[in-house]
């Protein structure tokens, strides 16, 4: 079992030991991750480039579970749609190589419709 499986069986174990799971539907999900991802920008919020490493520093285990809430989330839910997120991500960078080439998008912040 590789980490991804292990890790997922147990947010799945979680859920289940406290049966969540009719409250784990596609939206409520969806909207989890979004909520989770505010709270993550909210460390954030206001600080210049300078404040916010100096902040990630004194508040990094905060930071930490953030993230850790959103992927959390993030794998349940695809797990929840059938979706394999490795192999959805490996696609996904595939894509992305052709929108972003690196002869055009190298160095650049350019939205791939502009390069």
């Amino acid at each position: 079992m590789d980490n991804i499986e292990y890790i997922l069986e147990k947010i799945k174990k979680f859920r289940d030991d406290r049966d969540w799971m009719q409250f784990h539907d596609p939206k409520n999900m969806a909207v989890s991750i979004m909520i989770e991802a505010a709270e993550l920008l909210e460390h954030f919020q206001w600080k210049t480039k300078d404040e916010v490493q100096e902040y990630i520093k004194a508040n990094k285990e905060e930071i930490s579970d953030e993230i850790a809430d959103i992927a959390m989330y993030l794998f349940e839910l695809a797990n929840n749609l059938g979706i394999d997120l490795v192999q959805a991500m490996d696609k996904k960078l595939k894509k992305n190589e052709t929108k972003y080439p690196i002869e055009k998008a190298k160095s650049k912040h350019t939205k791939y419709n502009k390069l």
